[in-house]
């Protein structure tokens, strides 16, 4: 999307504030980087303040508005950011986006980062590559809907229906961290999918304890035989990931009907865990009378895979004669889906999506 206007930006996440602006769809600084953590929500707040007073002073003009993600629970549609797992200072209520208005003097707006994350690659990633592509092979079929999911410290998500933000009534769509544990199932997938999800299920294998496991990228290199450890648990640490997240994107994609694209820090370790998570989504039910059969209605693929990627697509048309008359209509009987890693980086995502929310509410 193309607008001359500059709205700055924040990926806010457990680990760091990640700050940029935004204009005509493209990110126009280098990212300003700051740590989230900090001893008091006072400092929290200054280190907000001046991550964007940062961003500020490297614009050549004045910016139109903030728009940002933070991680909920929140009140979004006020600016009101609630109580927060992994930023515990916020816990109370912290009324952010009235504080940043007062400070700036324009118009906040904040979201949850995974849905502004499935934004931006809605409007320039993923579902924007398939539609194209679809275009070059005049193939008339159009995908319109996304879910967005981010693996990192936490797991997130967003849902874009009909090329529209979808935010429910209570700004709580899409809130797939509260799914049950496939795992665990008296616990959220969260404490599976997730940055300690990962390092406790290499110490169970491992049989450490869990304060001793390394971070997932260097459980990553070990399953890869590129680090010395123990390789047998982290590989199957990544594939009890690939099997939670699997079970969760399976579940929210019976709901949401789209393509699904991935993001987070822990997305850099897809090539270890995206084919075993494909592989669980194609994995069939089997009947009380021991029958296999679907576990969804759409056959998916994996956008990152070669041969994947060319079946998906390979899209038949077919004509269907209307009934009492000669007219015909073409349809794609094949219902598909596709998978993939996030083609903007995820902050850059992030950033792509508020700066379009931002102009969309001006």
């Amino acid at each position: 999307m193309t607008d001359p206007r500059t709205v700055m930006t924040l990926d806010a996440g457990g680990t760091n504030f990640v700050f940029n602006a935004v204009q005509n769809g493209e990110e126009v600084i280098a990212p300003v980087i700051l740590p989230a953590s900090a001893a008091t929500l006072e400092k929290v707040l200054r280190q907000i303040i001046d991550g964007f007073r940062q961003v500020e002073t490297q614009l050549s003009e004045k910016p139109v508005a903030i728009s940002f993600a933070f991680p909920g629970p929140a009140d979004y549609t006020r600016g009101i950011i609630g109580d927060l797992e992994n930023l515990p200072l916020f816990r109370g209520g912290v009324a952010l986006g009235p504080m940043l208005e007062e400070t700036f003097g324009i118009p906040v707006f904040i979201n949850n980062d995974g849905d502004l994350f499935a934004y931006g690659e809605a409007i320039a990633g993923l579902l924007k590559e398939v539609n194209d592509e679809l275009g070059k092979r005049h193939i008339r079929q159009r995908y319109q809907n996304l879910l967005g999911v981010t693996l990192g410290t936490g797991f997130g998500a967003g849902m874009i229906s009909g090329g529209v933000l979808f935010t429910g009534d209570n700004s709580a769509a899409a809130e797939i961290n509260r799914m049950r544990s496939y795992h665990f199932p008296n616990t959220s997938i969260e404490d599976c999918v997730s940055i300690r999800g990962i390092r406790r299920a290499y110490a169970t294998e491992a049989k450490i304890p869990p304060e001793q496991a390394p971070e997932p990228k260097e459980i990553f290199l070990i399953a890869r035989g590129e680090k010395p450890g123990n390789q047998q648990a982290a590989l199957l640490a990544y594939e009890k990931f690939a099997t939670a997240a699997g079970d969760a994107i399976l579940n929210a994609l019976t709901m949401t009907d789209g393509l699904v694209v991935i993001g987070g820090g822990l997305s850099g370790a897809s090539p270890l865990f995206l084919p075993k998570l494909v592989d669980y989504l194609k994995k069939p039910y089997v009947s009380v009378e021991g029958k296999p059969f679907s576990r969804m209605e759409i056959d998916v693929y994996n956008l990152d895979d070669d041969n994947d990627r060319e079946q998906f697509f390979r899209m038949e048309e077919q004509e269907i004669s209307v009934p009492f008359c000669n007219r015909k209509v073409v349809c794609y009987p094949a219902k598909k889906t596709g998978i993939g890693i996030s083609r903007l980086g995820t902050s850059r995502a992030v950033s792509v999506g508020a700066y379009a929310f931002a102009l969309s509410r001006l």
